[in-house]
């Protein structure tokens, strides 16, 4: 399973990039502005720093609603990186422009998925990947895991090569169930990954070798 980072953080990607561990980066409007990034230009320039940095895909996602819109606005974006992939939302005009950077050989992120019906659409559009957001069907009362694994079986059936990339994640249980249920990849907050590091029993363990070290002189 891939591990993509959440975020428009500089350091944090640096940081995850650091590790060893990341295989991309995600990023949305909200990112964006939580990091003080606007405007066109130096939204662009971000992205290039991201990729600069990142050694995977990047996510980039249009701010249009209207499908001539977003084949511009996505254009522009894979010119800027070849690790640019253009996230589009599961919205009807969205459905048509994945399949026009299908059919280019660009790259796609479907976002917003709620629905296994959604996904299948957007696999049968041609999209690289479906982005299920776990985290915000968890906040109605759904199951977003059962979405997943929804997702997985179609997808399965069917052989599509369109990869299910969980998203909203807020646990390092999330992390873990979505590897179980066979998500291709999961794009979380950086402090959900290095949750995953945190065990009781490695802590004392540690201190104990630690502790035995210093007896050995």
């Amino acid at each position: 399973m891939k591990f993509f980072i959440d975020t428009a953080n500089l350091a944090q990607i640096r940081e995850a990039q650091d590790l060893g561990i990341l295989d991309g980066v995600t990023t949305n409007p909200s990112l964006m502005a939580k990091e003080g990034i606007s405007g066109k230009a130096a939204i662009n320039k971000h992205y290039v720093d991201i990729c600069a940095i990142s050694d995977g895909a990047v996510s980039a996602e249009v701010l249009s609603t209207t499908y001539e819109e977003m084949i511009k606005e996505g254009d522009e974006l894979a010119a800027l990186h070849e690790r640019i992939v253009v996230k589009i939302p599961m919205i009807k005009d969205g459905l048509r422009a994945l399949k026009y950077f299908s059919d280019k050989g660009i790259k796609t992120n479907c976002t917003l998925i709620f629905s296994a019906g959604q996904a299948l659409l957007a696999a049968k559009a041609g999209a690289t990947y479906v982005s299920p957001f776990l985290g915000r069907l968890d906040d109605i009362s759904a199951d977003g895991l059962h979405l997943i694994d929804e997702i997985r079986l179609i997808f399965d059936n069917y052989h599509f090569e369109t990869q299910i990339l969980a998203a909203s994640i807020r646990s390092p249980m999330h992390i873990v169930n979505c590897a179980k249920m066979g998500a291709d990849v999961i794009t979380s907050p950086l402090p959900s990954i290095l949750n995953l590091l945190n065990h009781p029993l490695t802590d004392s363990g540690l201190a104990q070798f630690v502790a035995d070290s210093k007896k050995l002189g």
